[in-house]
Parts: C-alpha cells; structure tokens; sequence
C-alpha cells in the first residue's frame, strides 16, 4: 500500500528523495485574490456572497448570536463535555508554563534593557470544518491565546448548511472556553474578514441587493490570524500576511513513525491511518531500517484500512505520493531523515526511544514510546496540535502561549551611561557614513 523509498547506502540529500503533496499555494492566491479584494472593498456582503458561493449557504448575519453558543453547551453530551474539559484544563496546564517574565538587564551602571513580553490585542482564530468537525482546534487556538493575555479573540469556522452556523461542537467548545464572538464563516473569505473587517464601504458586491448597515454584527480587524486550514485559508494568509501577523501556512497533516524491530506493528499502522483519515491529501511516512517490521505493518495496514469508517479517504492518503516507506542502514541515518523531513508529528517507536527522541532536531512535536500516539497530542496530552507542515519544523515552532506575545524594549539610560558609550556610537556612526546619528549623541554633550 505504502510506496517504498530504499535509502540504504545512500549518501544524497534526503530532501530531493522524501515524499511531499503537491501544493500550489502561488496558484491559489491568485484564485482567492478577488474574494479578498471583494471583502477589502465591500465589507460583509462580499464574505456573505462568498459564503453563498463556495460553501451553498446564504446567511443574513455572519456572527452567531450568544444565546446559540449557550445552547450548543447546553445540548452537549455529558461524556463529550466531560472530555472537552479534560482537554482544556490539561492544556491550560501545559500552557501556563510557557508564559514568560519580563527581564531587565543591567548593561553597564545607569544603563538597562528590559525585554517586556506584550499580548497581540485582538486576534482571529480559525476554525476548520470540511471533511471532519475539530472542536479540538478551537481549544488549541484559544487556550494559548487567553494564556497569554490577548483581550480580544474571534473565531470563524465554515458554517453548516443545515444551519447557516459553524458545528454545534465547535459553539459548545467556545461556550465552555467563554469565547463569544464567534463567526459562521470559512475559507479565505474568512482570512480577508480579520484581516480588513466587515465595515467595508458598505455597498453591494453583486446583484441589486441593498448595503448592510454599519454596526450589524461588524467584525472588527484583528492584529493576527492563527489556526489550520485548506490551501484556500494557506493562500489567503500567505496574501494578507503583513496586513495582519499570521503564525503559520498550514499544509495537509502528517505524520512519520521511526521504527525499528521493538514496535509493535498495530500500533504503528494504525497510528499511521490515523493521520490518512484526515484528508486523502495527508502523509503517512514510515521510516525504519527492518524490512521484517515494514512486512508487518503493511499486513496490518491491508487489515486495519478495510476495517476503518473512513476506508476510501484512507487509501487515497496513503497511496498517494506524500505517502511511502523509507528503508534505512540504521536509526542514526532514520535520524538524518526525519530531521530533514522535519515532520507535523513524529513518532518514536524504537528501543531506547526517549534518548532516541531526544536526538531529533527537527518536527513539530515528537511522540515517544508506543504509549504516546499522535491522537493523544490531537486531545487530551495537553500539548498543542496546531503545528508546523510541510518542512517548515525545520525552522518554525507550533502554536503556543510565545505565538500571541511580543517582545517590547525598554531601554533606559542616565546622562552618565550615555556620556560613558558616546564615542563607540559616533565612531560607529560614522563607520556607516549615517553621522546624524552620532549627531543625535554628540549634540547633548555640546563642548
């Protein structure tokens, strides 16, 4: 089922070789640019018009009203609020500790630097819908942010057709996690509504239909876009990043499973179709020098994939070609490869496997052991599930607390300090032909 990539002996780069979805995001953006200048131009009717248009529902307000989102939490399942709850507090848990302490360093006497760390105002947190419901996400978003201070938080996420609303499941999450400014849109429509608002000019983006009037449920800019989506949502950030701060450009999920001869051949297929159940773009990637496990978990893959719901979805994922096998000399080259792949999330599944793990350099979060599945991180670890795709845990980090703060210099220096470091700044100054900046010294030591 898994397509089989043979790195043994290999001394090439493994990037050129690793499998990846094919993802046109520059092709995309031109596509989602008019919907984004629609909303820029034209407020709240254009993200109605798009909503109209790509996701079948025509809505006459865009905010879902609270007395909706208390109902959701209300009509929830006692097993399934239980199980939120559990979510949130152990994320709340995990999060606390990522909170940081303004620093004040003394340079010299009469001279310090304070690195302040200051929560993003107001953010707009997305919400996926498509082709599962993710009240998970929503704790993933919120909680990091509320952690961290921000006073303003919105979250969008596509609305239902029966309904016109986002899930009931992802109201009941923002009911129980307090948030209620809550939007029943999806898409880059949704991207371009934080990023320019709802106010708009205000006039009709298509037929005759008459302007809404200012005020109506207005979403008002926010100063960050955090949370996954489609290449649609991908492009719309990549288009809008400078308008608004974004924390990532989110690809298909995946997953890679380091493995030797000690796991446990279930567990490491049915870890990987936990991932392909996602979407049929998402990857599934096992990388072990043991040809006797990969005959094993291809066995259990042929069982487990006819067993599960989603059957169709599965095999399209990992038949597709960001899917495969990687055989390797040993675990030190599996090491260089999942560091170069530089996964969503990755499993260690191998003798030792906490001082193996703690040998990674690269992946958005890292599993250890056959007790640590990737969907213990989607719930209830307390970790963050919101992570880097694509390769870029290479170089950038998952959602957490740090995502929704700035850091803010305070520099402050007596008359003396300054008198003290003069000369350097002139002589610096000048050094880069910039002499009023040296000036700007000089000038209140006046000779």
């Amino acid at each position: 089922m898994l397509t089989r990539i043979d790195l043994r002996g290999s001394t090439a780069d493994p990037r050129r070789l690793l499998p990846r979805a094919s993802l046109d995001v520059a092709a995309a953006m031109e596509l989602v640019r008019p919907v984004v200048e629609a909303v820029r131009e034209h407020g709240a009717r254009a993200v109605m018009d798009a909503t109209q248009r790509f996701d079948g529902v025509r809505v006459d307000s865009l905010r879902v009203p609270v007395a909706e989102i208390t109902a959701a939490v209300d009509a929830l399942d006692p097993a399934l609020r239980a199980a939120l709850l559990e979510a949130i507090a152990r994320a709340r848990k995990v999060h606390a500790d990522q909170r940081r302490q303004d620093v004040t360093t003394q340079v010299v006497p009469g001279g310090t630097v304070t690195q302040r760390w200051r929560p993003v105002r107001r953010v707009g947190l997305y919400v996926p819908g498509g082709l599962a419901v993710y009240p998970s996400s929503v704790v993933m978003n919120v909680v990091p942010a509320q952690v961290a201070g921000v006073a303003s938080l919105a979250i969008a996420s596509p609305p239902q057709r029966e309904t016109g609303r986002p899930h009931p499941l992802v109201l009941a999450a923002c009911g129980l996690l307090g948030v209620d400014e809550v939007y029943g849109v999806g898409g880059a429509q949704a991207i371009a509504m934080f990023g320019y608002g709802t106010a708009g000019a205000h006039a009709p983006a298509g037929g005759d239909r008459g302007p809404i009037e200012p005020g109506q449920g207005d979403c008002e800019p926010v100063d960050l876009v955090t949370g996954p989506g489609n290449i649609w949502v991908t492009a719309a950030k990549r288009l809008l990043r400078g308008v608004v701060g974004i924390d990532a450009e989110a690809g298909p999920t995946e997953i890679a499973v380091l493995a030797d001869d000690t796991a446990d051949p279930r567990h490491v297929a049915a870890d990987l179709i936990s991932q392909a159940e996602h979407d049929p773009l998402a990857a599934s990637v096992l990388v072990t020098p043991s040809e006797s496990l990969l005959e094993l978990v291809e066995a259990e893959l042929t069982r487990q994939v006819t067993a599960t719901k989603h059957t169709e979805r599965v095999t399209a994922a990992l038949t597709g070609e960001q899917s495969a096998v990687v055989l390797v000399d040993d675990l030190d080259q599996g090491l260089r490869v999942v560091d170069a792949y530089g996964a969503e999330h990755l499993e260690i599944q191998t003798e030792h496997a906490r001082a193996v793990a703690e040998r990674v350099d690269s992946a958005g979060a890292i599993f250890v052991g056959p007790w640590s599945p990737v969907s213990l991180g989607d719930y209830c670890a307390g970790s963050n599930h919101v992570l880097p795709t694509g390769g870029c845990a290479r170089h950038s980090s998952g959602l957490s607390v740090q995502t929704f703060l700035r850091g803010v210099q305070l520099i402050e220096y007596t008359e003396t300090a300054l008198r003290d470091v003069a000369g350097h700044v002139v002589t610096l100054a000048e050094a880069e032909d910039l002499p009023a900046h040296g000036q700007a010294v000089s000038a209140r030591f006046p000779q």
